[in-house]
């Protein structure tokens, strides 16, 4: 696959959903948390399931000299985690947003990559690495109207920076 702007999104679903590479697996298939990773959202998100949507908020090319952009992605991951989708019992809504906040460590952790290695393998030049877009946001929603709506949510942001390439 040749790496593009409009593939970006694809190339890092395809990098949550990797597994046996010694960081962790993410889909329950593999033994991890979530049900569904995806890129781009869908119009009727699947019920009852813990899901991963990988989102791009701004793109941008930046020129680095004359004749070569580099072009970076804020990527935006947007996480739903239905209660009693995992759990049961009377302290249910305690024991879901635990099961969610390990959820999302385990993500940032797979965000994060190997020490060697924060290209995801080979996926971008660099993610969350190039100053100044070091940062892996984790931002929950409102766990008041989210229990009340039977969901827990959750967005991700970072940044991917592209290979460069000449314009």
């Amino acid at each position: 696959m040749t790496n593009t702007p409009a593939n970006a999104v694809t190339r890092e679903a395809a990098w949550l959903s990797a597994h046996g590479d010694g960081l962790p697996s993410l889909l329950t298939a593999n033994g991890g948390p979530w049900d569904v990773i995806q890129a781009y959202m869908p119009r009727t998100p699947a019920a009852q399931k813990t899901q991963l949507y990988v989102l791009r908020r701004r793109w941008q090319t930046e020129r680095l000299s004359i004749g070569r952009r580099l072009p970076s992605y804020q990527m935006h991951l947007v996480a739903y985690w239905p209660i009693g989708a995992t759990t049961t019992g009377t302290q249910i809504a305690e024991t879901e947003q635990t099961a969610f906040d390990n959820a999302l460590y385990l993500l940032v952790q797979r965000i994060e990559g190997f020490v060697t290695d924060h290209s995801h393998g080979g996926r971008f030049l660099t993610v969350a690495e190039a100053p100044p877009n070091t940062v892996i946001a984790v931002e929950y929603g409102d766990p008041a109207q989210a229990v009340n709506a039977g969901v827990l949510t959750a967005t991700v942001t970072y940044t991917a920076d592209d290979q460069d390439y000449t314009a």
